[in-house]
């Protein structure tokens, strides 16, 4: 996600006379449909008020006709338990509002979501075993692992396969929009289990070995992954660089620093890993990917707007960054960024900046919501709302696009990546910067 515009204060002001006859309006349509009041319908009056209030993004569809149609759903649906009713149900209702309001960002997290995003936007330290799971067919893929963890120090592997945890079978991949089942075991609940500090029994596949299963313990470790090189080959002339997030406030930095660290070892030809990165904030994805050029994101609120600027890899000043020349970059040499559809948000606006400033996008097409920015808030229940609040352009009235596809489509062959240990999407990206592909992946 695109998150945390600069405080609007004119704008708070604007709305702070609206906000008494939002919560009237809202609790006058539950009421009007029979609803009593319950958590379900504190939860669903306090998520519609966040959006009616601050949305502006690419949504055509009325979120007031919207709302009135749900909180009639959501009266049918609270009418068996009445003043009972669970903050579950509103939830799982004010999902299908958002989904049918069509903006896919602008969405709920649950506690437990919300919790795990506070933990690493805050660089809370918890209990992990270092991996960062994705959902993908026939399990969970390994994304990345924190170098020094207790799973890296089994030798838990980047792009291993989990299909069990504590010989439960594991989720694998969902379509878009779809909902976990009921007992599904993903990412979220690896989370879970490993917060309590309990031994964890992982059963992995790697291609060319029998199945394993490893027993981690988790142990404090910053709660947000770094950019970190995950592999060097070609005689030392290319590199991978995985870059899980941009949450941390000193993402850019730290990426800035990798980049400097691979050219001053001799690297000639760049590889950045996105595939797994669903975005963070908006200023630290602009300034990382001035390693290619100079940046100018514009953002379009709905009194006033922001730009967002960045060169030679940091935070630059709007006009400097306005002027510099087209040329003017860190990065120098070939490059490619790795995308999926787990790409995200803010990673989409990095990819399409490094696009623009040359480099190959290889892989799969990205989420779709490159070309918007949210605001967050928390509910009632402990979870969150992220409502759209800004419109992305690159310059002018020209807007990003939602989605970026690759130059190169790569799709990551989950098969050939547990019988063989071939990364399909890191071949193509070596063989679009004339490099030999991997034997392995890496």
């Amino acid at each position: 996600m695109c998150l945390r515009p600069p405080p609007r204060r004119q704008t708070a002001r604007v709305f702070r006379r609206q906000r008494l006859g939002a919560v009237f309006l809202t609790g006058a349509m539950l009421m009007a449909t029979g609803a009593q009041a319950s958590p379900a319908s504190d939860l669903y009056a306090a998520a519609t008020k966040v959006v009616r209030e601050n949305y502006h993004g690419w949504s055509t569809r009325n979120f007031r006709t919207l709302e009135a149609q749900y909180a009639r759903k959501l009266a049918r649906a609270c009418a068996p338990q009445g003043e009972t009713c669970s903050y579950d149900t509103g939830r799982a209702v004010l999902g299908e509002l958002l989904a049918d309001f069509g903006d896919a960002h602008t969405y709920v997290r649950d506690p437990e979501g919300a919790a795990r995003y506070r933990e690493s936007e805050q660089g809370q330290v918890v209990p992990r075993t270092g991996l960062r799971l994705a959902r993908v067919q026939g399990g969970l893929l390994v994304a990345s692992v924190a170098a020094g963890s207790p799973a890296d120090l089994l030798g838990v592997r980047r792009l291993d396969l989990i299909t069990q945890v504590n010989g439960q079978a594991v989720g694998g991949l969902l379509a878009p929009g779809q909902a976990a089942p009921p007992g599904d075991f993903g990412p979220n609940e690896f989370a879970r289990l490993e917060r309590t500090g309990q031994a964890i029994d992982l059963t992995l596949r790697r291609a060319g070995e029998d199945e394993q299963t490893l027993k981690v313990i988790g142990l404090p470790l910053p709660a947000r992954d770094r950019p970190e090189p995950v592999w060097v080959g070609a005689g030392g002339r290319v590199a991978v660089i995985d870059l899980p997030s941009f949450l941390s406030p000193d993402t850019a930095a730290e990426f800035l620093a990798q980049v400097r660290q691979l050219q001053a070892s001799g690297v000639r030809r760049l590889i950045v890993d996105l595939r797994f990165n669903g975005g963070g904030n908006l200023q630290q994805c602009v300034a990382a990917a001035s390693i290619f050029g100079p940046v100018v994101y514009n953002a379009s609120y709905a009194v006033g707007g922001f730009s967002y600027s960045g060169l030679d890899g940091r935070e630059g000043a709007y006009l400097d960054s306005v002027f510099a020349s087209p040329s003017r970059r860190v990065w120098t040499g070939p490059a490619a960024v790795l995308i999926g559809p787990d790409t995200a948000s803010c990673a989409e606006v990095f990819a399409y900046y490094a696009q623009k400033g040359g480099a190959r996008l290889v892989g799969e097409a990205t989420k779709g919501v490159a070309n918007s920015g949210v605001l967050l808030r928390n509910l009632p229940d402990g979870g969150l709302i992220a409502v759209t609040v800004f419109r992305g352009y690159a310059t002018g009235d020209v807007p990003l696009p939602a989605r970026l596809t690759p130059d190169v489509p790569a799709p990551l062959d989950i098969g050939l990546l547990t019988t063989q240990g071939r990364d399909t999407g890191l071949e193509a990206a070596l063989s679009a910067l004339g490099e030999t592909a991997a034997p392995t992946a890496p």
